[in-house]
């Protein structure tokens, strides 16, 4: 049974970064593609980006491509996600998750494809 585990959030300036990091365990992720979602009051998850761990494509959205950038320790089994220039809006609670797939990043980066989730990390955004 795959675990994810959040870690690396809490309150920054406007402007600042942070960097999430997923701690994974209980199987190999050879085969998986692992994400990050956010979930503000009051909002639907969004999907952030992704990454497939058997070809190395990545996803973003628009709200934060250019800004945040995934990425993966292959020997750790931690897949992170660096978040700069971070703004107010950007103020949630951050999930990574994961999905069995040997399909690219992009084919299957959203909520409803999503089988695992890690319990979320709160990233606030203020002066």
């Amino acid at each position: 049974q795959l675990q994810l585990g959040e870690s690396g959030g809490g309150l920054v300036q406007p402007g600042g970064s942070l960097r999430l990091s997923c701690q994974t365990s209980g199987v190999s992720l050879d085969y998986y593609v692992i994400g990050w979602f956010r979930q503000a009051p009051g909002k639907e998850r969004e999907g952030l980006a992704c990454i497939s761990r058997s070809d190395g494509s990545t996803y973003y959205a628009d709200s934060v491509k250019g800004r945040f950038t995934i990425s993966r320790d292959g020997t750790k089994n931690i897949v992170y996600l660096q978040l700069n220039s971070l703004k107010p809006e950007d103020t949630a609670k951050y999930y990574c998750s994961a999905v069995l797939s040997l399909f690219p990043a992009h084919a299957v980066c959203g909520e409803p494809s999503m089988e695992y989730w890690g319990k979320g990390i709160l990233v606030t955004v203020a002066s």
